[in-house]
């Protein structure tokens, strides 16, 4: 396995919309184990192909803590099949905005039909971070960002500087 470069906003391939795997198989899978390596090795609980440069509806989460056992969610077409009534906002953060945060009201709760690493059909139920997670990386997938969330004034101003962080790196190399 090896670990990929996650593609840092501005950048227009992730705002591309994702398209379904036709069945998860060894190079899904492959991709599924590439793709928890990156965001295990970025610190991340999730991630979706997307950020890796990989147009296929696929994201990865594992929502445990440090002290705890690792307890990855391979997903492939992952759909929200409902959602709570309730919206909470929690501070959400991306591999993609590396460093930025921001407040975020999604849904409270929800559950996901997906196919599982072994291409059976499962449906889950989250709440709380898991469920914060979920969305946020089915959003990738359809070419969304946390920050098309918030005010624009915060997602400019937020974008500009990623913008100049990349601009600054690029003239150091």
């Amino acid at each position: 396995m090896t670990a990929r470069p996650i593609i840092i906003a501005p950048d227009p391939r992730l705002k591309v919309k994702s398209k379904p795997v036709k069945k998860v198989d060894a190079d899904v899978r492959r991709l599924m184990d590439e793709m928890l390596e990156t965001m295990h090795g970025a610190h991340g609980i999730g991630l979706a192909a997307i950020q890796i440069g990989v147009e296929k509806r696929v994201i990865v989460i594992d929502t445990a803590k440090h002290d705890e056992k690792p307890n990855p969610i391979r997903m492939a077409n992952p759909e929200i099949i409902e959602v709570s009534d309730d919206d909470v906002a929690h501070e959400e953060g991306c591999l993609s905005l590396p460093e930025h945060f921001s407040e975020v009201a999604r849904p409270e709760s929800v559950r996901v039909r997906y196919l599982d690493q072994e291409n059976e059909i499962r449906e889950l139920d989250a709440d709380g971070i898991l469920a914060v997670c979920v969305q946020h990386e089915i959003d990738h997938l359809d070419g969304i960002l946390f920050v098309d969330h918030i005010s624009a004034l915060k997602r400019n101003m937020i974008l500009r500087k990623l913008t100049k962080q990349k601009k600054l790196e690029a003239e150091a190399s």
